[in-house]
C-alpha cells in the first residue's frame, strides 16, 4: 500500500507561483498514474493533473497551461508546479496514486491565493 505525504502549500498572491511536492513511501516506477487533485470550497475533490510512466501527462481544463506535473522515479516524488495562480485555485491539494487500479490519496496541503 502506497502512502503519500504532501508539502509546499501556503499563501501566495494572485499571479504568483508555488511548487508542491509529494513523497511516496515506496518505489513508484510501477505506479501509474500519479498526480494531484484538489478540493476547492464548496466543490468535490477532482483530479487536476496526472502523469504516467515516462512523461505522459494530462490536465483539467481549469489548470492546463498554468500547472505542470512531474515525477521522479528515483526519489519517489511527484511535484506540481503552479504558475499564474488565481484566487479560485484556493483549496486543499492532494497527492494521488493508482496502484493496481486502487486509488490512494495523501492527507492534503492547503493552498491559499489572495487577490
Amino acid at each position: 500500500q502506497v502512502q503519500l505525504v504532501e508539502s509546499g502549500g501556503g499563501l501566495v498572491q494572485a499571479g504568483g507561483s508555488l511548487r508542491l511536492s509529494c513523497q511516496a513511501n515506496k518505489g513508484i516506477n510501477r505506479i501509474n498514474p500519479m498526480g494531484w487533485g484538489r478540493q476547492t470550497p464548496g466543490d468535490q475533490r477532482e483530479l487536476i493533473a496526472k502523469v504516467s510512466e515516462g512523461t505522459a501527462t494530462s490536465y483539467a481544463a481549469s489548470v492546463k497551461g498554468r500547472f505542470t506535473v512531474s515525477r521522479d522515479d528515483v526519489w519517489n516524488t511527484v511535484d506540481l508546479q503552479m504558475s499564474r495562480l488565481k484566487p479560485e485555485d484556493t483549496g486543499v491539494y492532494y497527492c494521488y496514486a493508482e496502484e493496481g487500479g486502487v486509488p490512494f490519496w495523501g492527507r492534503g496541503t492547503q493552498v491559499t491565493v489572495s487577490s
